[in-house]
């Protein structure tokens, strides 16, 4: 199983960043082929109590690097990526991750 993990930094505005991730981003992404599963974390502080510069990780689960790379390729795939980059593309960090 491989995981797109993207990081996201706390937005300034983050009534804006929800209503835009939650009602047209997350849609948008959830329909890339071979998308098998996708979590959504809001992260609420540190260990220590602290507010954490993060704000949100979501992990996209796909069966395997060929899965991946094909839903991200798709039209859907390039819809989502234009989407990002055009309203948190200075606040996220992308990762791909094997799980063992």
């Amino acid at each position: 199983m491989i995981k797109l993990i993207a990081l996201y930094k706390q937005p300034k505005d983050k009534e804006a960043f929800d209503e835009h991730y939650f009602n047209v981003h997350g849609p948008i992404t959830e329909k890339i082929p071979g998308l098998q599963r996708m979590e959504v974390t809001k992260i609420v502080g540190t260990p220590m109590g602290k507010e954490s510069e993060f704000y949100i990780l979501c992990e996209m689960y796909y069966e395997n690097q060929e899965a991946l790379q094909n839903g991200m390729r798709s039209a859907e795939g390039k819809a989502s990526g234009k989407d990002l980059m055009g309203f948190a593309g200075d606040l996220v960090t992308l990762m791909i991750g094997e799980e063992v």
